[in-house]
């Protein structure tokens, strides 16, 4: 009788254990989607709610802050729009270069 309850118990201790880290595997993998999502489309929604709480300030100071902020965001997003060419160019860089090895070996 007790060797059946420590069989139970560990069983059912080892599936809970399996669903909490498919359950933190899953949220991490939504997490890392999330990121990508934002960096190749910048202009998302998710950006401007995040943002609408700095446009509540009127004084001076908070909108030199959320103006300097917009021009950031903005370079921000010129220096990830380049990124992606320069790794497309890459790529293609790559893919003529291993052709060239291809014909060179026939």
């Amino acid at each position: 009788m007790q060797r059946n309850f420590i069989v139970f118990l560990f069983c059912a201790v080892s599936l809970t254990s399996h669903l909490a880290r498919a359950d933190i595997i899953d949220d991490a993998i939504g997490n890392i989607q999330q990121a990508v999502n934002d960096a190749y489309n910048p202009g998302n929604d998710r950006d401007d709610n995040d943002r609408s709480w700095d446009d509540r300030g009127s004084s001076p100071s908070s909108q030199q802050y959320n103006d300097r902020r917009r021009q950031l965001d903005d370079r921000r997003r010129q220096l990830d729009d380049r990124q992606r060419q320069l790794d497309q160019e890459r790529r293609q860089i790559e893919d003529e270069e291993r052709r060239l090895e291809e014909d060179y070996d026939r």
